[in-house]
């Protein structure tokens, strides 16, 4: 079976930072496109950052540029989001996806390009 489970979030201050994590069983990432998204109460699940199989290419949204960091370590089946200057729009809860195929630019960050989800980690800045 293919599961993807993240972890590393919790409650951290604003301006705080958090490195979040997203591991692979079941299959081999380094095929796959990985996504990071989240979802805030009461909104729509959105795109926030996304990588190609081999890293060559990355996409942030304009929201999260300069202060989320996305990466991955084929050899581990791991994809990462480093999270720097949390703000309150910040937090949601966060899901890692991967879908098997070439790097798509921006429509990275539509949820239904994807089809392996995590069970997601909720991050909560505030102080």
């Amino acid at each position: 079976q293919l599961h993807l489970v993240e972890s590393g979030g919790g409650l951290v201050q604003p301006g705080g930072s958090l490195r979040l994590s997203c591991v692979a069983s079941g299959f081999t990432l380094e095929d796959y496109v990985i996504g990071w998204f989240r979802q805030a109460p009461g909104k729509e699940r959105e795109g926030v950052s996304c990588i190609s199989r081999r890293s060559a290419s990355t996409y942030r949204v304009d929201s999260v540029k300069g202060r989320f960091t996305i990466s991955r370590d084929n050899a581990k089946n791991t994809a990462y989001l480093q999270m720097n200057s949390l703000k309150s729009d910040d937090t949601g809860v966060y899901y890692c996806a991967a879908f098997r195929g070439l790097w798509i630019g921006a429509r990275c960050t539509r949820p239904n390009e994807y089809d392996y989800w995590g069970q997601g980690t909720q991050v909560t800045v505030s102080s």
